[in-house]
């Protein structure tokens, strides 16, 4: 492929508004990454990513999936017995292949602002490629990666019985001017589907120092939880589970005959998950709003679609895919069962299936209060979705249906240090999406006012909704 700098200062931008709105009011502005899976360990260590294939390749499947559809042999994607660089190589044989995939786009920007890498990634420039982007991380630390992008805030994903101690840590370095914060994670509260449910609840009681023996312990220990995440700078929780979900009525005693038969071993009925289920996602959420935390629900994915790939590469093997779950009565019930109370804290839900734009975006809207501005958020295009198309279409909807104006903007949901020009990406998009409504006549062309809407889009509005 003959392409050089094809990542210009005008990339996405088509016109002369698009340019001036990104240049000048967005180019520039700080990044608030709200939701992502970075290690807090690598960040506390702060030592070089020094091979880009650990740094780039590992544990991404996007890559893995754009890899496997290529026809590349699973040892040069997973595989243990092939070298780092083999890997490299066999990814950047694929990128051709990836042309109106996000993953071009992706690639080239990261390469770009990363290492100042103009060419195409293909076998012809992979090896050269590879040596410029290893001797440059050899030398760059992951907060020095991070600085690079004006990083400000990022808050990992971190599960309930973690101890928090790489947060500690990052707290105390001085010389790391980001905010590296916890997000509550509950998954595993829900799982008491699960064989492994019981080794869970005595994670959970090491980490209160005392035994789980009734609902009411648990309970107990939850909250403490919430507490020592809220005393290390947590302000988010997060839910991710892959399953359709039911909202059923519930009463205490009925709930503490569910966890007491879990706790001595006994299979559970479908029934008797979902309403343990519905207990619990009242419960969080009235924490939730206790502490003034912003509470996310991911919601849409089926995953280890392929059990032949997960038996040989473990979870996360990168076969999740959009399924086609119910979500608005779920939504429904519980958001009103908490602000029936007046204890519905703020929320930012997610869908993966498109379909589903609309249902999210209005769910939203009934629920908007004085608390703030913005209170119920449809947050931006998730995994599958967070690409040109799928965040023209989130943006779009949300224009139609709420306050573009009010939105949390973007983030990675990465688990790599070398993911933030996403936001970059993100910012171009949703500058050219503005500018084309100037040219048609659909909105004022008053570039101060269009200004202050995309910087508070990119970044103010984030920054008053979290209040880290």
């Amino acid at each position: 492929m003959n392409a050089t700098n094809f990542i210009t200062d005008n990339f996405i931008l088509q016109s002369e508004i698009a340019k001036t709105l990104y240049h000048k009011y967005a180019k520039d502005l700080p990044i608030i990454d709200y939701h992502n899976h970075l290690s807090p360990k690598l960040i506390a260590e702060n030592k070089p990513i020094k091979n880009i294939t650990d740094a780039w390749l590992d544990g991404d499947h996007y890559k893995w999936r754009a890899m496997r559809a290529n026809g590349i042999d699973e040892i040069f994607i997973t595989g243990s017995e092939t070298s780092k660089k083999e890997k490299f190589l066999k990814w950047a044989e694929t990128v051709p292949f990836t042309l109106r995939n996000p993953l071009f786009h992706w690639t080239h920007l990261e390469l770009k602002r990363y290492f100042e890498v103009d060419a195409i990634l293909q076998p012809s420039t992979a090896e050269a490629i590879y040596e410029k982007a290893n001797a440059v991380l050899e030398h760059k630390t992951p907060g020095q990666l991070l600085e690079a992008m004006k990083v400000e805030v990022i808050c990992t994903t971190d599960n309930p019985t973690d101890d928090l101690k790489y947060h500690e840590q990052i707290a105390k370095n001085r010389h790391l001017n980001i905010k590296v914060l916890p997000t509550f994670r509950a998954d595993e509260l829900f799982f008491i589907n699960k064989d492994s449910f019981l080794n869970f609840i005595q994670k959970l009681s090491n980490s209160v120092h005392f035994e789980i023996q009734s609902l009411n312990d648990f309970i107990k220990a939850i909250n403490t939880r919430i507490k020592f995440f809220h005393d290390k700078g947590c302000r988010l929780s997060d839910f991710g589970v892959g399953e359709a979900l039911h909202f059923i009525d519930f009463n205490e005693e009925e709930i503490a005959a569910i966890f007491d038969k879990k706790l001595k071993g006994n299979a559970l009925s479908n029934y008797e998950i979902d309403t343990y289920r519905s207990f619990l996602f009242v419960h969080l959420g009235k924490q939730y709003h206790a502490y003034n935390w912003v509470q996310q629900y991911h919601l849409g994915p089926i995953r280890n679609n392929n059990s032949r790939l997960v038996e040989q590469v473990g979870l996360d093997a990168g076969v999740d895919s959009i399924g086609d779950f119910p979500m608005a009565e779920f939504m429904s019930k519980l958001f009103n069962t908490l602000n029936a109370t007046n204890q519905l804290a703020k929320t930012i839900t997610y869908n993966l299936n498109p379909s589903q734009n609309e249902v999210f975006a209005t769910m939203m809207g009934n629920f908007q209060n004085s608390d703030c501005p913005g209170k119920m958020q449809w947050g931006s295009g998730w995994w599958f979705l967070d690409q040109k198309d799928g965040m023209e279409k989130q943006l779009n909807t949300l224009s139609n249906m709420g306050l573009l104006s009010r939105f949390v903007g973007m983030l990675t949901d990465s688990r790599s240090f070398l993911s933030f020009p996403r936001h970059e990406y993100f910012r171009r998009i949703l500058c050219n999406l503005i500018a084309e409504d100037v040219k048609q006549g659909l909105i004022p062309n008053d570039i101060e006012h269009l200004g202050k809407m995309v910087q508070d889009i990119c970044y103010y509005n984030a920054k008053k909704y979290f209040n880290f």
